[in-house]
């Protein structure tokens, strides 16, 4: 299977809100828009797409109707002190707060209205002991 394309897709009970809120404060813009789907893209990224879905539409199977639970959205960033600043300003939950990890990430995470959890990161050189566990080709270089 040759893939062209990725994307998460959020199962969500208020389509709009959710669009909403990743093109306010993550700078996507949409480029499909109906009452129960947006696909929406990075403005910085056209590789970067992001789906909201009406979790209760007829396309979705009954048994897994709904809206999403248990995601984490990793977003790599350049400068996430910055991206801090900016959500904290907005008001979005911090709900770990800007740190640097020991395994290779400066990183905070906030969450979007339906729980989905946002976690900002910036791969950073890890502690010697983390070192161990990444390929070569795969640690972080010194920002």
């Amino acid at each position: 299977m040759k893939t062209t394309s990725h994307y998460p897709v959020i199962m969500t009970r208020d389509v709009a809100a959710t669009a909403a809120f990743y093109i306010r404060h993550f700078r996507y813009q949409a480029l499909f828009t109906t009452d129960w789907y947006v696909h929406l893209q990075s403005t910085e990224d056209s590789g970067n797409d992001l789906a909201i879905l009406d979790g209760n539409h007829h396309t979705v199977p009954e048994q897994a109707r709904g809206q999403v639970s248990g995601l984490i959205l990793n977003f790599e960033v350049e400068d996430p002190d910055a991206v801090y600043r900016e959500v904290t300003a907005a008001g979005l939950p911090i709900l770990t707060p800007l740190r640097d990890e020991p395994f290779g990430q400066r990183h905070f995470i906030t969450a979007d209205p339906n729980g989905v959890l946002i976690d900002i990161i910036k791969p950073i050189p890890p502690s010697a002991e983390f070192a161990l566990h990444y390929e070569a080709a795969a640690l972080p270089r010194d920002a």
